[in-house]
């Protein structure tokens, strides 16, 4: 039987699917990147904003056009939050978030899928690979504490849960062993890891360097106030990535305490220097919504200033979109679309600014890079592209007839390309040998 799998939003639901992917791997099923191959799609839906509300309605629809012989199971926060809708929308399956541990039990009971132990087999390859990816997402913890009044996805996902340190060991051995050399450990509040279990995040990252080959283990975002005071030792390994994603939300305080956060850009602006006093390689990205209720021109000064000021690698904006159930959906001074959009398209253009000089600065460095995917464009040569430690991406050229995918090579950054969204380079050497040996 063949399984198609696709998912919406962040990379806890990608490290979702990517399980759901393993495991289907294990009980014969057959995963395929063609919709219209499948005879089952399990689709992971997002519910973060309104318009990723649409784009999973717009998923759902899509995929019943390009398969209506599949059977269809749908999972995630949009299936949560909006059950009864989603069920209308002609899914065979919904498994809220609460269940979805059990999704593959549950869909081949309720769908009467068939049993396929003489197919039953541990993937000698990883079932990522199928999926076209090269870095392995880990969900490590589920559910969050806090409440920022604009997030619905505590709402969703519910309290705080962990996995064991020997659990998430294991996974990721077994991922290398499958020959990936990178894992992003995630969660939705991934630096409250651990504290249903008396653990912090720490402590599961120097059990995983010294516990595990894998060459590169990377973070996914996390909150600044969750960062301890020796947090930067552990970079010192130089297979833990010098990356980190820091959510900021706003540079104006008062903008912040509307939000319920936790940390004051002063104690940001400290929290960035000190780590790039630690760790000079570092890069520092953020999230930053733009447009929240009650937003005034001079907030959104202050806010762009700051931005400014700090210099982040990459900045993902977000125009604020009311969410039912929020908090701050019921808030006043809700600004008008035009005017977030003025100020998206401004902040856009301070956030590229900002990435190119980061670029810039690590111009003529050499850096292993692990290559993720090739592209050819008409008339051009192949290229290979990638990512640094530092979650730069990077393309080089690629010989002819020799793949880069998911090796680590070492180059030299040379020149910021065109678009200003990655940059070129030129081969070194080969730093690593082709991925461990498959089972």
């Amino acid at each position: 039987m063949r399984v198609n799998l696709k998912a919406l939003g962040c990379r806890l639901n990608e490290a979702e699917l990517e399980s759901w992917a393993r495991q289907f791997q294990r009980e014969g099923y057959r995963i395929v990147g063609d919709t219209e191959e499948a005879d089952l799609i399990v689709l992971n839906s997002c519910a973060v904003t309104q318009e990723a509300v649409r784009k999973s309605r717009h998923l759902i629809r899509r995929t019943a056009r390009e398969n209506p012989k599949a059977k269809v199971v749908l999972s995630g926060c949009y299936a949560t939050l909006n059950r009864e809708e989603a069920e209308n929308l002609g899914v065979d399956l919904v498994v809220t978030n609460e269940h979805k541990a059990q999704l593959i039990d549950i869909a081949k009971k309720e769908l009467d899928l068939p049993v396929m132990p003489a197919f039953s087999t541990d993937p000698g390859e990883s079932a990522l690979f199928r999926l076209g990816r090269q870095r392995a997402f880990v969900k490590v913890q589920d559910g969050c504490r806090y409440r920022c009044t604009f997030c619905i996805v505590t709402v969703a996902r519910g309290e705080e849960r962990s996995r064991t340190i020997d659990e998430i060991v294991a996974e990721i051995a077994e991922l290398h062993a499958q020959g990936v050399q990178e894992a992003v450990l995630t969660g939705v509040h991934l630096g409250g890891y651990g504290s249903d279990l008396g653990l912090g995040l720490d402590q599961l990252i120097r059990a995983l360097l010294e516990r595990t080959d894998i060459p590169r283990l990377r973070l996914g975002s996390l909150e600044p106030w969750d960062l301890p005071e020796s947090f930067s030792e552990l970079f010192e390994n130089p297979r833990f990535m010098p990356h980190l994603h820091l959510p900021l939300q706003s540079g104006s305080d008062s903008v912040l305490r509307r939000m319920a956060r936790r940390c004051k850009t002063a104690d940001f602006a400290r929290l960035v220097e000190q780590l790039r006093k630690d760790v000079p390689d570092i890069n520092i990205t953020t999230d930053v919504i733009v447009g929240f209720p009650g937003e005034t021109e001079a907030e959104w000064e202050e806010s762009l200033t700051f931005i400014e000021g700090i210099g982040f690698g990459h900045i993902h904006i977000f125009a604020y979109s009311p969410r039912s159930g929020t908090k701050a959906a019921g808030m006043p001074g809700h600004i008008p679309a035009e005017i977030k959009k003025a100020r998206s398209r401004a902040l856009h253009e301070v956030s590229e600014k900002q990435k190119r000089k980061t670029f810039e600065r690590f111009l003529g460095r050499e850096f292993p890079v692990l290559w993720e995917t090739e592209h050819s464009a008409p008339n051009q040569p192949l290229e290979a592209f990638g990512y640094t430690p530092n979650y730069l991406r990077v393309a080089v050229r690629a010989e002819p007839g020799e793949s880069l995918t998911n090796r680590i090579t070492t180059v030299r950054l040379t020149a910021v390309a065109d678009p200003g969204d990655h940059v070129l380079a030129e081969a070194v050497s080969d730093c690593s040998p082709s991925p461990p040996s498959k089972r």
